[in-house]
């Protein structure tokens, strides 16, 4: 048998180990519907969508919209927009609203793209109170009393109660918030503003959407005399 050149043999051996080299990549690459490593981009008027089978509704579509606009929108798998961000203008320049809608179409949410803020829901607000402490929930008890008291869902983990507070010529008394039975804030003596915010429940997790009861004490601490106090702002707000 002829003997071959070393650098015939070499080049076998290297040829050899590209071989196993190529054949592990392609063993061990990942699937086809997986993503490792590495970011995907659709440019130049792409879009993605995701349809449920025989479903002409797209429940995620992202891209390109229509002209030079780019959205995005969530639907329901029955078809109703659940989320959008699109005007349908055409524009790729106009600022684009962000809506909620509930199964029925309505918008629920939404951001008010003129001046920041929200849109939509429109929020309840306390209407302008009688400064007129004659008028204010009073007690002349010498002992707690609850004067004010209201129930409310929970949606926030905190709340801010902002109180005023007032006691009658030559009388002592002071006022107090409770919460769901137990003492909420501090104790002030009137008049001096009641103004506190902290967490109204220390499991939201399972209070959320629940009622949290709100009351306001007061007591005199004089011989006699009247204390009176009057909520003037309450919400709700995020944790600390």
């Amino acid at each position: 048998m002829p003997q071959l050149p070393e650098d015939i043999i070499d080049r076998l051996t290297a040829m050899e180990r590209r071989i196993q080299q190529l054949s592990t990549a392609v063993n061990t690459r990942p699937a086809l519907n997986e993503i490792s490593g590495g970011a995907v981009e659709i440019t130049d008027g792409g879009s993605l969508s995701v349809r449920a089978p025989g479903s002409n509704n797209a429940v995620l579509r992202v891209g390109a919209w229509s002209g030079q606009e780019y959205g995005m929108a969530l639907r329901r798998q029955t078809g109703e927009y659940a989320l959008s961000l699109f005007n349908g203008n055409g524009l790729g320049t106009s600022t684009q609203v962000l809506r909620l809608y509930d199964p029925y179409g309505h918008e629920i949410v939404s951001d008010d793209i003129s001046t920041g803020g929200l849109a939509r829901p429109w929020l309840a607000m306390l209407p302008p109170q009688d400064l007129g402490s004659a008028n204010w929930p009073q007690t002349t008890a010498t002992g707690w009393s609850t004067i004010a008291r209201s129930f409310n869902p929970i949606w926030q983990p905190q709340m801010r109660l902002y109180i005023y507070t007032r006691v009658s010529a030559g009388a002592t008394g002071q006022v107090k918030v409770l919460v769901d039975g137990v003492a909420w804030g501090p104790t002030v003596t009137a008049p001096t503003l009641f103004d506190h915010t902290a967490p109204v429940t220390t499991d939201m997790a399972t209070r959320f959407g629940g009622t949290v009861k709100v009351e306001v004490q007061a007591m005199v601490t004089s011989t006699s005399g009247t204390v009176y106090a009057q909520p003037a702002m309450m919400y709700g707000t995020q944790s600390p």
